[in-house]
């Protein structure tokens, strides 16, 4: 099983950035995708139109997101994954840090890439036009 570890700096504050990850409208919005999510402790969330799913593990307003998370492209026998979402705030408004472990080990490159290019980038392009709403 493999691990990374990647950030980005969003321009919106920890608390704005956390209620969009754990607000459905707001998560389809950021990432330009359908997405069902949940603000509770063993709350389902789903993005992607299903492809993603897992349960929140732990929420920390405006800090920390803990789930467990999969895609349709796990087999049936590997275990969830996991993945850490810690929001710190900087002068500019939040630097992410995204932590993913537990993944299949052909599997890692993708879902390390797929973060940046179906999550940072829209959510960049999410955040810097919040203004504009």
């Amino acid at each position: 099983m493999k691990r990374f570890t990647i950030s980005t700096e969003l321009p919106a504050s920890p608390q704005v950035v956390f209620d969009a990850w754990t607000d459905s409208d707001q998560h389809s919005a950021m990432t330009q995708s359908p997405a069902t999510v949940s603000k509770e402790i063993a709350g389902i969330f789903t993005a992607y139109d299903g492809y993603i799913n897992g349960i929140n593990l732990e929420l920390v307003p405006g800090e920390r997101i803990l789930q467990t998370w999969r895609t349709t492209q796990f087999d049936p026998d590997d275990p969830d994954s996991s993945v850490e979402i810690t929001l710190d705030a900087v002068p500019n408004g939040t630097l992410l840090h995204l932590r993913h472990w537990n993944i299949p080990d052909d599997q890692a490159d993708d879902y390390e890439k797929g973060w940046q290019d179906f999550y940072f980038t829209p959510m960049l392009e999410y955040f810097s036009n919040e203004s504009e709403r």
